[in-house]
């Protein structure tokens, strides 16, 4: 393992913790350990990945990793959604976990000032929108 590759599981691990942070404040399920989990797990996978299409002189799709994390993610992000008192709960934990993974993959790639914009617009997403909607549909 070399440094290039612990500078990415950091990396990642950073900023789904980020995330994660955001929606612990907001006393959301899914917290800090959640998305550090999901954005260092797509990041590891996405390493994997590109290591073995190094290693091997098989033929190997690499798309194949983003579309099997994708899918994962589609499994806990259905898992995290509930129907409850006529309230659905858990849509945007759901969204936010699906779009950390594609942070995770993007440092995976090397993609590092993709991963950390991303980063930017979801904390965007999750605080900035959330302060515009409470003053715009806040019931009175």
């Amino acid at each position: 393992m070399n440094f290039e590759t612990i500078l990415k599981l950091f990396l990642a691990l950073l900023l789904g913790g980020i995330i994660g942070l955001e929606r612990k404040k907001k006393k959301k399920e899914a917290g800090f350990q959640t998305y550090s989990l999901v954005c260092l797990g797509s990041c590891l996978f996405t390493i994997l990945g590109f290591s073995f299409l190094e290693t091997t002189k098989e033929t190997f799709d690499i798309l194949r990793i983003i579309q099997a994390v994708a899918i994962g993610m589609g499994f806990i992000g259905a898992g995290s959604i509930v129907f409850y008192q006529d309230k659905i709960k858990g849509l945007t934990t759901a969204a936010g976990l699906w779009a950390t993974s594609g942070i995770g993959i993007a440092i995976g790639a090397g993609f590092y000032f993709l991963g950390i914009f991303s980063t930017f617009l979801i904390l965007l997403i999750l605080a900035g929108f959330s302060l515009i909607e409470k003053r715009m549909f806040e019931e009175k």
